[in-house]
């Protein structure tokens, strides 16, 4: 046999291996949208509450209304920008998890269309990671994200030919009962969507909210696309 025959051969085995490998992919994904800010590099005392409490009560080890059933826990804590990663900090904490952070730091001189482009960048290169590597395989993996890179359709439009969100590069555009949009007044759902082993299409989505029990029933909870002026009477940013 040839040389070339033998090295045209290798590379449809590789091939060949290539397309049959399984699907990386969790079994859910919660994503949700950090806590109230102060200003561009820290939240404000009532999001730095909302990261306790979403610790506590929803997210944490031993959370009171934890989002994991008996025996679950999550694999991985993802973030992007420095206000996903301070919120979801206490959470990853408890669980002796590293925040997995695909970093966009503000700097002064940037402006807000090269800013949108870097955290497209790195929602994306995060979405890909989450949908092929194996130690995320029938996991389960918490995103907590700018909400423009959630869902947006201005973003869309802005990119065409691109998949900048979290809503396009997880195919919830397919899935029955995902908003078009994160409304800009709440910072209080997760989105948990389900997949089944070698389907990249969500079989389900659903949203909860961040209903609070005390001490932290103070927090907002508006619901779905209502207002909610609260975060601003208290001095934290929109």
């Amino acid at each position: 046999m040839g040389a070339s025959l033998l090295l045209s051969s290798a590379i449809g085995l590789i091939a060949m291996a290539a397309s049959t490998a399984p699907f990386a992919q969790p079994s859910r994904l919660i994503l949700m949208r950090h806590a109230e800010k102060r200003d561009a590099y820290a939240l404000c005392e009532m999001g730095a509450l909302r990261a306790e409490a979403l610790a506590k009560q929803f997210l944490g080890r031993g959370a009171a209304q934890s989002l994991f059933a008996p025996g679950e826990k999550p694999e991985a804590m993802l973030a992007v920008t420095l206000h996903p990663i301070e919120t979801i900090t206490p959470a990853a904490q408890s669980w002796s998890l590293p925040v997995t952070a695909y970093t966009v730091v503000p700097g002064e001189d940037e402006d807000d269309a090269a800013k949108e482009i870097d955290i497209n960048k790195r929602t994306e290169e995060a979405a890909r990671d989450v949908m092929s590597q194996s130690r995320y395989d029938g996991k389960i993996v918490v995103m907590t994200w700018e909400h423009n890179h959630i869902a947006k359709p201005r973003l869309g439009k802005a990119y065409p030919g691109e998949e900048v969100t979290l809503r396009q590069l997880f195919h919830l555009d397919a899935t029955a009962g995902a908003p078009k949009s994160w409304p800009d007044a709440n910072y209080d759902y997760f989105w948990i969507v389900d997949f089944a082993a070698g389907d990249p299409v969500p079989t389900s989505f659903r949203m909860v909210r961040q209903a609070f029990t005390a001490p932290f029933d103070k927090l907002p909870a508006n619901q779905w696309d209502e207002p909610e002026p609260l975060h601003m009477q208290a001095g934290c940013l929109k």
